[in-house]
């Protein structure tokens, strides 16, 4: 019987790097992976952890506010797949919706935490400009239900990572730090006697 010979670290490294370089010339990946051999790395990567497609997670992988976000269709997708729970579904009212599954070791009901329309509107989801929220409230909670659970039940498939439509709603920490931080050093330069524009003796 032939001995099987283990690669090294850097054996491993340079097959990954010889496949992401493959992919990464085809055309028919999205535009952010092509003869880009970096993002086709991560994207191997993440494929390889959750044990998916790499074109599945090239497909479905986006940058939102520049973070990985996985599409919510993955999300679904991935948690009926994984074979820990039986198919996802949703217990709905007409301002709420709650994802459930069973677990298959145990037999237990699982359920997700609530999304409500009210959540929704409190968090400043669905009063943004362009919110899926007020069109699609339906859909919105549905998917958002989905993320909540995969999060709470299967972190590895999450990865930590937020739905595209969670990281769309989430407003940026930095600007508005930035802003409020730049907002009053602006106002007070601007009534600060020392200033060129505001002393004319100063100025040439």
């Amino acid at each position: 019987m032939e001995q099987q010979i283990e690669k090294t670290p850097e054996e491993n490294f340079d097959l990954i790097q010889r496949k992401a370089k493959a992919l990464s010339a085809s055309t028919m990946i999205p535009k952010d992976y092509q003869n880009n051999i970096p993002n086709t790395l991560v994207a191997l990567e993440m494929a390889h952890r959750i044990g998916a497609s790499p074109l599945m997670v090239m497909q479905n992988l986006h940058i939102i506010h520049g973070k990985p976000s996985w599409s919510s269709t993955f999300i679904i997708a991935a948690l009926n797949a994984c074979g820990r729970f039986t198919a996802l579904r949703f217990k709905t009212t007409k301002d709420s919706c709650q994802a459930i599954a069973t677990e298959h070791a145990t037999g237990e009901l699982l359920e997700g935490p609530l999304i409500t329309l009210e959540m929704a509107k409190a968090e400043g989801w669905a009063t943004k400009p362009g919110s899926k929220w007020k069109t699609m409230p339906d859909l919105m909670m549905r998917y958002r239900a989905a993320a909540f659970f995969g999060r709470l039940y299967a972190p590895e498939i999450m990865m930590g990572m937020h739905s595209e439509f969670e990281n769309q709603d989430i407003q940026p920490e930095g600007v508005n730090r930035v802003q409020a931080l730049l907002m009053p050093n602006n106002q007070n330069h601007s009534n600060d006697s020392s200033s060129p524009d505001q002393n004319p003796e100063m100025t040439e």
